[in-house]
């Protein structure tokens, strides 16, 4: 096994059969000790929430892949907190998909003028490029295209996946009281340009209410498995 990758939140090796293997780890994302899955940076480090986001990322993956959506989860070890995954190619140097239920986080920073915190949006999607020093630039389909980091039809399956994908997370959620106004994937694709969910579905890229108060990553994973 061979470490290829150290992640903010997880590391990932290379494995004799040709697979990966992502260790999952504590730290989260953050700023002066507070999570946020929109920070560029390590904020803070929790500990059990890599056992709780391998946990989330399981249900969600199995999930996903039985709806028929493609994935590149395989299987996974609790006891070690890793997860076998396909080997994927990311799109550039990495990029990162939201998907927006309510106008909060940087959304509601940059467009505030024309819309009120916390109004509804239609699963809106958009794309930055993972990017510490630039703070993760937004970047469109027309950009993404001409840049030659995806095809158009790459984009529309990604927006595609991510709308349904985010459905069964949200549908999921209400049924436990909980409602997500936004999450965060990733995507790559495979050696035939087929495009795949990767990284992890997990609580500390999603956000969370419930009765109208954020709820943190591990109460949330509490209450999920609840």
């Amino acid at each position: 096994m061979k470490l290829v990758y150290t992640g903010k939140t997880k590391n990932v090796y290379a494995l004799e059969n040709g697979n990966y293997l992502l260790k999952f780890k504590d730290d989260c994302t953050g700023k002066d000790g507070v999570f946020d899955p929109g920070e560029n940076s390590v904020g803070l480090t929790i500990e059990g929430v890599g056992d709780v986001n391998l946990r989330m990322s399981i249900y969600f993956f199995e999930k996903i892949n039985a709806a028929g959506i493609k994935t590149h989860y395989i299987s996974a070890n609790l006891e070690d907190t890793t997860m076998e995954v396909l080997p994927a190619k990311a799109f550039g140097q990495g990029l990162e998909v939201i998907c927006r239920h309510k106008a909060v986080g940087s959304f509601i920073r940059r467009y505030g003028q024309y819309i009120e915190a916390g109004a509804d949006l239609p699963a809106y999607v958009e794309t930055t490029f993972k990017n510490d020093e630039l703070g993760d630039p937004l970047v469109t389909k027309d950009a993404l295209v001409a840049l030659k980091v995806m095809t158009d039809a790459q984009y529309e399956d990604i927006k595609t996946m991510t709308q349904k994908i985010t459905k069964i997370v949200a549908d999921d959620l209400l049924e436990k009281g909980l409602v997500l106004y936004d999450i965060k994937f990733e995507f790559g694709y495979d050696a035939d340009g087929n495009v795949m969910l990767i990284d992890e579905v997990a609580s500390g890229n999603m956000r969370v209410y419930k009765d109208g108060e954020y709820i943190d990553p591990m109460t949330l994973s509490k209450l999920f498995f609840a």
